[in-house]
């Protein structure tokens, strides 16, 4: 982790807009804390009191053991200009100038849907937010969400139960579990995806942040889905910053007079594309035209029955010998001819899941 921009947030009045402006003219962060007055006062944002501030910082004890706390829980900062920085967040106007991670962001990542709604949600929403997600996840879909309780935790823990990939973004720093009932799920998204955050180390979650939060869930998908929503809810919010950034906006409908489906019906009034299956996004995203391609790949006749076995759960290696009489030896070269077709794909532990 590169400590110098928890140095650099730790200045008052630093923004996320003046940070950027300060690492495209010097650089490294590194650089900033050792710039001139006049090199500093010749960025835009930056005022005298401003260069005074950098100019005098200090780290203070409490910032060096949110520095090492973080360190031990495996946290990275990934700057805009780092290959591993988001793609889709590259497109935004107003990217933020790094995010705090635990976990890892992949390529594949580029594929991704936001599945966001009401905290205080239905069974029946519930019920829809862990089924699109996992349906999603099992199509190769990666699924962005908030953590937050309600249809963000059923939303992850959907993508997770395929063997999928989730991403979670905070409106608090990354080192701060909150909810704090979902820091088993936090740890699990850390290992099959990512945690991130734009706000600095110890940031309390707030509730002027998580508008904010809501454009980063809505710039790291191509598009995001509303389950459910009352009529006051932030999920409206994370629509209009899609609806601005170019992103699709989908929406589950609900019953008239219902209060979570209030939201989610005013979506649909106003233009969003209608949810009644995962197929219905997965069309808009062109994966249909995707799996059919997929399906065109030839199978070699070892490969067919191996392939016909597995589906989007996860199976162990000694389970897939087991059903199919085959040995271990033989097994695991098919499983690596097909997972570089793409159609299978492993997961940590000798897990296996089918890829369509």
């Amino acid at each position: 982790m590169n400590e110098t921009y928890v140095d650099l947030y730790a200045i008052p009045r630093m923004t996320e807009a003046r940070l950027r402006n300060l690492v495209e003219r010097f650089g490294e962060p590194e650089e900033i804390l050792k710039a001139g007055k006049r090199d500093l006062l010749e960025i835009g944002g930056i005022d005298q009191e401003l260069v005074g501030a950098i100019r005098s910082y200090r780290r203070s004890d409490e910032t060096n053991q949110r520095i090492l706390a973080a360190q031990n829980l495996g946290v990275r900062t990934v700057r805009y200009q780092d290959p591993e920085f988001p793609q889709n967040l590259k497109e935004l106007a107003y990217c933020p100038p790094v995010l705090f991670a635990r976990g890892e962001v992949r390529e594949e990542d580029r594929l991704a849907i936001a599945v966001v709604g009401t905290r205080r949600l239905s069974p029946y929403g519930r019920q829809i937010s862990e089924k699109l997600a996992q349906e999603l996840a099992q199509h190769g879909v990666t699924v962005v969400s908030g953590l937050a309780r309600g249809v963000d935790t059923w939303a992850h823990r959907g993508a997770l139960k395929a063997g999928g990939r989730t991403l979670a973004v905070l409106g608090c720093g990354v080192d701060v579990y909150y909810p704090p009932e979902n820091r088993k799920l936090y740890d699990e998204i850390s290992e099959h995806g990512a945690v991130l955050s734009e706000f600095s180390l110890g940031m309390e979650p707030l509730a002027m942040n998580f508008p904010k939060r809501n454009r980063i869930v809505s710039g790291l998908a191509r598009g995001i889905v509303a389950v459910e929503a009352g009529e006051r809810s932030g999920v409206l919010n994370t629509a209009a910053w899609a609806a601005d950034q170019g992103r699709d906006v989908f929406a589950v409908p609900g019953r008239i007079g219902d209060r979570n489906s209030v939201g989610t019906n005013r979506l649909l009034h106003d233009g969003a594309r209608i949810v009644t299956s995962v197929e219905d996004i997965l069309q808009e995203l062109g994966v249909a035209l995707h799996l059919e391609e997929r399906a065109r790949i030839p199978v070699a006749e070892d490969e067919k029955p191996v392939l016909d076995f597995l589906s989007g759960d996860p199976l162990h290696v000694d389970e897939i010998c087991q059903g199919l009489g085959m040995p271990v030896s033989k097994l695991l070269s098919v499983l690596m001819q097909l997972e570089v077709k793409g159609l299978v794909r492993q997961l940590p532990g000798k897990l296996f899941v089918k890829q369509i």
